[in-house]
């Protein structure tokens, strides 16, 4: 076993993985929690995703021992105590989520590039979600949800 110490969504966080531990299965696992979904352990639907220093990541591709020392931020990390973040607020307001699966991967994915871009055109939006598979919504919703939280943290920082 590796003992690991890395921050998770702004807390300090201590865990003994075997090398060959996902850093999904360390969250679902060992740290409880179970909004990061686990799709299709190949890294091609993003329902996984989580930002990892800042940047999106699938975490069914990246060993937990990769996280060492780092910052992992899920989708239980966006809140901040009862309020939602601008993206959960608005994913509920859209309708951009059907099932509820693969939405925690679209918000941490949304706000990867609501970091680096903060008024992203829909094109923009659309090839930030291209790793990203929802079977329910037709994406439509979800585009519009991005849209919406990008319009709401632009007046939340004026």
């Amino acid at each position: 076993m590796i003992p690991l110490k890395l921050e998770v969504n702004g807390l300090a966080v201590t865990a003994d993985v075997a090398a060959t531990t996902l850093l999904i299965d360390m969250l679902r696992g060992p740290l409880a929690l179970t909004g990061t979904h686990a799709g299709c352990d190949t890294a091609q639907c993003g329902a996984c995703t989580v930002l990892l220093d800042g940047q999106a990541v699938k975490s069914c591709s990246v060993l937990a021992v990769q996280a060492q020392g780092r910052s992992v931020t899920t989708v239980e990390g966006l809140a901040k105590g009862d309020k939602l973040h601008p993206l959960q607020q608005a994913f509920m307001d859209c309708h951009g989520l059907q099932c509820g699966f693969c939405t925690s991967g679209m918000m941490m994915t949304s706000a990867c590039l609501l970091a680096g871009n903060p008024n992203p055109t829909e094109g923009e939006i659309v090839h930030a979600l291209e790793g990203n598979l929802c079977r329910c919504t037709g994406y439509v919703n979800i585009v519009a949800a991005v849209q919406q939280a990008a319009t709401a943290m632009a007046g939340a920082q004026a």
